[in-house]
């Protein structure tokens, strides 16, 4: 077969309408979830300075070393496609005044982001992302309303044996000692890391924790933790949000190397995984944490914040990979066929009427073959098919056919859809 000229670059792919039900299921949820919690929708553009995310995100990550899709722009402005959302929803927070409305402000998202990295099953250049955001309020009980909202909405798509693998990565009080802690054990160990490893023990030996490379996590088992270094207000935090993960009964693991990808975190931060019928750990389905200092960094008023966010196409493809098959649209059950110019007319106009009386009705309105549009419908199985032929247009009439039976019967096109109605049971 001839390959085609164009294609979808790199990373990138179509959302098919056979994928769109799943798509739309995890907007639906994430939307009922949102709404009985009382988060507004915010949608920001997919287009930033660049520097927002210099400065959020932070200059020696990956996401903006390595993954950001950032370039001058014919005036001469450097901006990026974001490649996450918490920053600009920050940003947009500062902009707006929205520390002038009572707080704390709730939030949430979904839309596309952007991240140049190496494509593979589940991960994508251009992907879904959708989120919780609360700004405002530095409570720990918004930590634990944000991860039980990210269970609830996991719950509602059937994803089941959920925990929550949970850490807490202190503040600006206690992080700058842990990290010369932590930088002491690394160094010793340096020989044995991966480039990206040895150059973080100088940037950022936190980060460290975070690496995937086989090497590093031998070397980071017996690293320091800082959950025994943390100051008494971040120690308090953390304390509050445990106990309150035990009074919910939320299965919970510590784990004392989660550090998440990003600088502006501070305190609590999590993952949200699948244990497999294997024994074996999924990865991360939904994450976050709280950055209580972003806005603040971003030039706004302090305002502390907490959010979560997970993936769209990773989670609609574990869905799809499972059994049992999300609900689609409910199927037309008539059929409406037609012959001749002014018979299509009338039915555009008898369409119209099903639809406002919200009776779903298939068509062939491209097709003049009555053969051809009756065997597209026995293929929909559809029972109950509408012929209106030139001589039924001039008379205001329609026929009526029973595929199972082969019954036809005339009606006044002007009682069809009462008709119907009572066909189908329809109030």
């Amino acid at each position: 077969m001839k390959r085609p000229k164009f294609q979808t670059l790199t990373g990138t792919h179509d959302v098919l309408p056979e994928d769109q039900p799943y798509f739309q299921k995890v907007f639906k949820t994430v939307e009922d979830i949102a709404d009985y919690y009382g988060f507004q929708k915010i949608d920001t553009p997919i287009i930033e300075e660049a520097d927002l995310f210099l400065k959020g995100v932070g200059l020696d990550t990956d996401i903006v070393e390595k993954q950001t899709y950032s370039f001058r722009t014919k005036g001469g402005d450097l901006v990026a496609l974001r490649p996450e959302l918490t920053s600009p929803i920050a940003r947009s927070y500062i902009e707006h005044g929205m520390h002038n409305l009572p707080q704390p402000v709730k939030l949430w998202y979904f839309g596309p982001c952007f991240r140049y990295e190496r494509p593979q099953t589940g991960r994508y250049r251009q992907f879904n992302q959708f989120g919780f955001e609360v700004l405002g309020e530095k409570n720990p009980v918004i930590d634990n309303q944000i991860i039980q909202m990210s269970l609830d909405v996991l719950k509602e798509l059937r994803f089941k044996n959920l925990s929550i693998e949970l850490n807490s990565i202190g503040d600006s009080e206690c992080r700058p000692y842990f990290k010369k802690i932590l930088a002491g054990y690394f160094r010793s160990r340096k020989n044995a890391m991966c480039p990206d490893c040895k150059r973080r023990l100088k940037e950022n030996p936190l980060r460290i924790l975070d690496c995937k490379e086989e090497k590093c996590q031998r070397i980071k088992v017996n690293a320091p933790q800082i959950i025994d270094h943390l100051c008494e207000g971040c120690h308090s935090h953390f304390k509050q949000v445990l106990e309150s993960l035990d009074e919910l009964e939320m299965p919970y693991n510590l784990n004392p190397y989660l550090v998440r990808g990003l600088d502006y975190y501070t305190k609590t931060v999590f993952e949200i995984i699948e244990n497999t019928e294997e024994g074996k750990l999924q990865g991360a389905l939904m994450a976050g944490g709280r950055y209580d200092n972003l806005v603040k960094i971003l030039g706004g008023k302090d305002a502390p914040g907490c959010g979560v966010a997970g993936g769209v196409e990773r989670i609609v493809n574990l869905i799809k990979g499972r059994p049992g098959k999300i609900a689609k649209p409910p199927e037309a059950k008539i059929f409406l066929a037609q012959l001749g110019l002014l018979a299509k007319r009338k039915c555009l106009k008898l369409f119209e009427e099903f639809r406002k009386a919200n009776i779903r009705v298939a068509e062939s309105f491209s097709k003049d073959s009555l053969k051809t549009q009756l065997r597209n419908a026995d293929k929909m199985g559809i029972r109950y098919v509408l012929i209106l032929g030139q001589k039924e247009a001039l008379e205001d009439a329609i026929v009526l056919k029973d595929m199972e039976t082969g019954t036809q019967t005339i009606l006044k096109l002007k009682n069809v859809v009462k008709e119907i109605k009572k066909k189908i049971g329809k109030r």
